[in-house]
């Protein structure tokens, strides 16, 4: 009979352990322990790109989610030229012989701003060598001046020169009139607003050398688009595609990339999941889940080497922007609820850098909210202020309620200052 018992106690606790989940997180795991996922903005050295590995490595359990920086920024500026090659010369509006461009730049610390800017510059042809970082020829994007010119219609700035393009037979040159970092008085940076002041000034000062538009994101390209470019007839171009920026494409938006803001939320939340339950990283992403979650190859890349995942993008123009009309929408192969006793719900808190980001909010965070559910995660969701570090950390004030994180840095010097709050 006591044998019996025993059997009985054995099978129960064996129960309870499957009810749990394949490998839960232990009661009582530090802080330090528990698993990190970075996202959106990757742990580096904002000067010059450099991957910060002491975070990207802070634990077994932790990871970086994002997108590939340059095969997009790549991806843009092809985008660009042949939106030029295709619309011929009267895009030269004033008759001078050159087509003039202007560029806003979102954060110039922060890596996809940096490659957008390089992007750009190098399909366009006003690309020159980064000194800064030694570089005495420009032989692929990494080696592009990414700095800001302020105004060059002169054609006289050192970080850029003049570029050429044959357009129907016609050589033009290819001109950056102006660019800056969009970032507002209190530090805001990626600033929509501040994106529509200056093409009122450039506009004002120089409008009919303005041929171009080419913006880092839609937030700030959308600010130009409704400020100025739409009723001036003016190709203007920008990266996420956002929804509004997508359905603008029907009233002469020119084009964005797709960061498939639905692959990196899944990502994100996923690679979370299973360092939870303590399955194989990529369960969900390359294998499927037991709900049968699954990514397709042409939808992101693993870094072993640097733990980081990366969704690929994709370009969306006048010929394909119907199919992208809603950002928002979750994907169906990777949209399967997960049942408590294969994923038991666990608290997470995560955080968005700024609250006013267009694509942070309209597109990713809807994405994540369509996920966390899906993936039994239940997501304390704190907004920052997009200007200083101290708005999100300071609101992590309990850790020890939490299994595990997501963060989202306002810069990506800052991984240090969360890894010591979670020491």
């Amino acid at each position: 009979m006591k044998k019996l018992v025993s059997l009985l106690l054995i099978l129960a606790m064996a129960a309870a352990l499957l009810a749990v989940g394949p490998s839960a997180l232990a009661a009582g795991t530090p802080n330090s322990e528990k698993p990190v996922i970075w996202f959106n903005r990757q742990p580096s050295n904002s000067q010059t790109g450099e991957l910060d590995m002491d975070a990207l490595t802070w634990n077994a359990n932790t990871y970086y989610v994002g997108f590939d920086a340059i095969q997009g920024a790549v991806l843009q500026g092809e985008m660009i030229v042949n939106y030029l090659q295709a619309n011929g010369a009267e895009l030269d509006r004033n008759g001078d012989g050159i087509i003039g461009y202007v560029l806003c730049i979102g954060d110039v610390g922060h890596n996809d701003s940096i490659a957008r800017t390089r992007g750009a510059r190098l399909a366009l042809g006003t690309a020159v060598p980064d000194s800064a970082q030694g570089k005495t020829e420009v032989g692929d994007i990494n080696d592009v001046d990414p700095t800001p010119i302020g105004t060059n219609t002169d054609g006289s700035a050192t970080h850029v020169q003049d570029g050429a393009i044959t357009i129907d037979g016609k050589d033009f040159v290819v001109r950056e009139l102006a660019s800056q970092e969009m970032k507002n008085n209190s530090g805001a940076t990626w600033d929509a607003p501040t994106a529509g002041n200056a093409i009122n000034t450039w506009s004002a000062a120089f409008g009919d050398q303005i041929d171009v538009v080419v913006s880092n994101n839609d937030g700030m390209g959308m600010a130009i688009f409704n400020a100025w470019s739409k009723e001036a007839g003016i190709p203007t171009f920008g990266y996420d595609a956002n929804s509004d920026a997508v359905a603008a494409i029907a009233d002469g938006y020119c084009g964005t990339i797709s960061q498939n803001a639905d692959v990196q939320a899944y990502l994100t939340l996923r690679t979370l999941r299973n360092a939870l339950d303590g399955v194989d990283i990529m369960t969900g992403i390359s294998t499927p889940d037991a709900a049968g979650n699954v990514l397709s190859e042409d939808l992101y890349k693993y870094d072993e080497a640097t733990r980081c995942f990366y969704a690929l993008n994709g370009a969306v123009t006048a010929d394909n922007y119907e199919a992208f009309l809603d950002a928002t929408a979750p994907n169906p192969a990777f949209n399967n609820q997960l049942t408590e006793a294969d994923a038991p719900t666990m608290k997470v808190w995560l955080d968005i850098f700024n609250s006013t980001d267009n694509f942070l909010n309209a597109t990713y965070l809807p994405q994540l909210e369509n996920y966390d559910g899906v993936l039994n995660l239940d997501v304390e969701y704190v907004k920052g202020d997009g200007q200083t570090e101290g708005n999100i950390i300071d609101r992590l004030a309990n850790p020890d309620a939490y299994e595990g994180f997501c963060i989202n840095m306002v810069k990506t010097d800052n991984a240090a200052s969360y890894m010591i709050k979670l020491s």
